[in-house]
């Protein structure tokens, strides 16, 4: 497993007291997180959070705070976004316990943010990275898209999208 490209790790010692922290990536490290997003630039990236001790672990609330250039789904022209994304992680020993083979699990929104505490710490950064990426457009679109689609002869969106290809093959006989 490679290294995570914003590490931030936290200790049980660290939340034993409650621990405020508020982190700033630098610009190097800003582009490996871009490059792991597939973005096309991020200009800032940080982290404040409220972390502290609970049973079984580490609790971590706060907000990941970005500024993003991402690739317009449609003409690939940049689309920037402002994300502000609260979190609320709790790190935990028994997250991964073993569920058998016939068993089934119920998973509710409460099990959503959980994660598992590996030994005594956690990468608060790796999470925020995580974080990040949930939070972002999975399809942005530049505001002049449509105008450049019907310029580039585009008539409708459905002619772009995914199954574009299908559509045109409707109607014609089997070869």
């Amino acid at each position: 497993m490679s290294a995570p490209e914003f590490s931030l790790i936290v200790t049980l010692a660290d939340a034993a007291h409650g621990r405020a922290l508020s982190v700033e990536a630098d610009t190097e490290t800003r582009a490996r997180i871009a490059k792991r997003l597939n973005l096309v630039g991020l200009d800032r990236f940080t982290v404040t959070a409220e972390v502290r001790a609970i049973a079984g672990g580490i609790g971590a609330k706060g907000e990941v705070q970005a500024l993003v250039v991402q690739a317009c789904a449609a003409t690939d022209l940049p689309v920037p976004a402002t994300i502000a994304e609260p979190f609320d992680l709790r790190f935990l020993r028994d997250v991964d316990a073993p569920v058998g083979e016939d068993e089934e699990i119920e998973i509710g929104s409460e099990d959503l943010d959980l994660l598992p505490l590996e030994g005594d710490r956690v990468d608060l950064g790796d999470a925020a990275v995580q974080t990040l990426s949930l939070a972002l457009d999975p399809f942005p679109r530049h505001p002049d898209a449509t105008r450049i689609l019907v310029e580039k002869g585009v008539l409708s969106e459905e002619a772009v999208g995914p199954f574009a290809a299908l559509a045109k093959l409707r109607g014609k006989p089997d070869a």
